[in-house]
């Protein structure tokens, strides 16, 4: 077997949660884009990352069925474990800092792959959410305190491939924040916190704590 870490990447206050997360440091060991899907579908993470060049940043990012080229909580979780200043995906280069107990990413919205943003009236409302037939990515969201910008979401990918729904998703996070226009702090899944703010041109920063799991 492949050597390869696991992070919790969105983890809530208290360090528990979080959207889980495989890195495999050296991607050299498996350079084949269909193995490496292979592996990903094998370990079952709603993402996992192969890492092509460390010093540079270099990443490349699977779901358990297909290839990302871009995706929000593998950014912040690799940004966190490689600590370098940038990283480079397929849609573009990805800007990285590390301030206290939060991993941050800059990113363009528009390379966020589409999802149906879905406004509901009340959190309790959010919560009570069966997971919904596959064919449709649903971010399902509603205000908790609209005045203090505080979000609760639940997002159920609809792909049929074992992630029926994600515990903390970073792509939609971005496509809600350009919507409303505002600096969000978003609880999602069981207990997750994600945190954004837009930025000029499209831009999007977003951070939340990442925690080694082995």
């Amino acid at each position: 077997m492949t050597d390869y870490d696991v992070l919790r990447v969105f983890c809530g206050p208290g360090g528990g949660y979080g959207n889980e997360l495989g890195v495999v440091r050296e991607g050299s060991v498996m350079p084949d884009r269909a193995e490496r899907q292979e592996f990903a579908a094998k370990l079952g993470f709603s993402e996992t990352v192969f890492v092509d060049d460390p010093e540079r940043g270099i990443i490349d990012i699977y779901t358990p069925s297909l290839r990302l080229p871009f995706a929000g909580h593998p950014c912040v979780g690799v940004g966190w474990l490689l600590d370098v200043p940038e990283l480079v995906t397929p849609a573009g280069v990805v800007g990285v800092r590390l301030d206290g107990e939060f991993s941050w990413i800059e990113a363009r919205a528009e390379w966020a792959p589409p999802r149906t943003l879905r406004r509901h009236g009340t959190a309790a409302e959010v919560e009570a959410l069966a997971v919904p037939p596959s064919g449709e990515w649903i971010y399902a969201w509603a205000w908790e305190d609209e005045a203090a910008g505080r979000v609760r979401a639940r997002a159920f990918p609809g792909r049929n491939d074992g992630i029926e729904e994600d515990e903390a998703t970073g792509a939609a996070a971005l496509l809600l924040t350009r919507q409303l226009g505002r600096a969000l702090n978003i609880t999602q899944g069981v207990g997750s916190q994600i945190l954004t703010a837009p930025q000029p041109a499209d831009w999007v920063e977003m951070g939340g704590r990442v925690h080694l799991e082995r």
